[in-house]
């Protein structure tokens, strides 16, 4: 694998929130605050993810003193459509999404979650019979979405390289992909480990993970061109003391970061030096 997939070929032009950016809005403790649409990848559940990022956000409007509003959308082509028209002001977007967006409508990293790699997993019930990757092979696996880097791409990668024939099939989020393993609508799917820890433990206790991908640079936390450099260096300060402050830490504890640290645009090279559309990947 040696070189980028330099187009997204299959983004559906889904319906998505809108919001307007770029805005100054009086208010209290904001008198001069800029309001930021903040779109989040939809790995789980929408009322799931604004439960856990929309208290780092309103942590972030205080301390930036400017107003971080959550986005999502219903799923992730969806998510990757609203990117593709830039109607997110800062957005937290899969590694490979990252590698298309940056390049056009022009969004640029400036943080990540600390100290970590992400990396791309495999589940079964636990009370299933499989034991290695290679006994997937002739069976039906669901997967988030297409261009889900870590719970698809890599794992589909994989699994094409070592000549294990899967037909996969798309259920929209990671949430959904645990439940219809542990519901036994499928014998395994993909996801990453981050989310499959903040899944619901109802659903979570039911799998095990049979198979773990090489670790990548994760997530970025992307501003769009539109946005003003100081805005952003304000909101990126107060992301980087969060996991100082006891309650800055709680907050990201929720979410399973670490903490957040500064990021630069190449440290996502690696994945636009992996040749996804030769594993036929591209568009599938």
């Amino acid at each position: 694998m040696k070189h980028c997939l330099n187009t997204l070929s299959t983004i559906v032009l889904l319906g998505v929130l809108l919001t307007t950016t770029g805005v100054r809005a009086a208010g209290p403790g904001h008198p001069e605050g800029t309001v930021i649409s903040f779109g989040v990848v939809p790995q789980l559940a929408a009322s799931r993810l604004a439960k856990l990022w929309m208290p780092v956000l309103d942590y972030l409007s205080e301390h930036s003193g400017h107003i971080l509003r959550f986005k999502t959308a219903p799923d992730i082509p969806a998510f990757e459509a609203a990117c593709a028209r830039g109607e997110y002001d800062m957005a937290y977007m899969n590694p490979y999404h990252y590698t298309v967006f940056r390049k056009a409508p022009g969004y640029r990293a400036f943080a990540k979650e600390k100290d970590k790699q992400i990396r791309g997993i495999i589940v079964v019930r636990k009370d299933s019979p499989l034991a290695e990757l290679s006994e997937l092979s002739g069976k039906t696996l669901a997967f988030p979405s297409p261009l889900a880097f870590a719970a698809s791409m890599l794992p589909r990668a994989s699994l094409k390289e070592q000549d294990i024939d899967i037909t996969p099939r798309y259920v929209s989020s990671h949430d959904s992909v645990y439940r219809a393993v542990a519901k036994e609508l499928f014998e395994a799917g993909g996801g990453v480990l981050r989310t499959f820890r903040n899944t619901d433990p109802e659903i979570s206790e039911q799998l095990r993970i049979l198979w773990t991908t090489d670790s990548y640079t994760p997530h970025a936390i992307a501003v769009h061109p539109r946005i003003d450099a100081e805005v952003t260096r304000q909101i990126e300060e107060a992301m980087l003391a969060m996991d100082e402050d006891p309650r800055g830490k709680s907050l990201l504890n929720a979410l399973r970061f670490t903490g957040i640290e500064m990021a630069l645009d190449q440290e996502w090279d690696e994945i636009d030096a992996l040749q996804m559309e030769t594993l036929g990947l591209e568009g599938k």
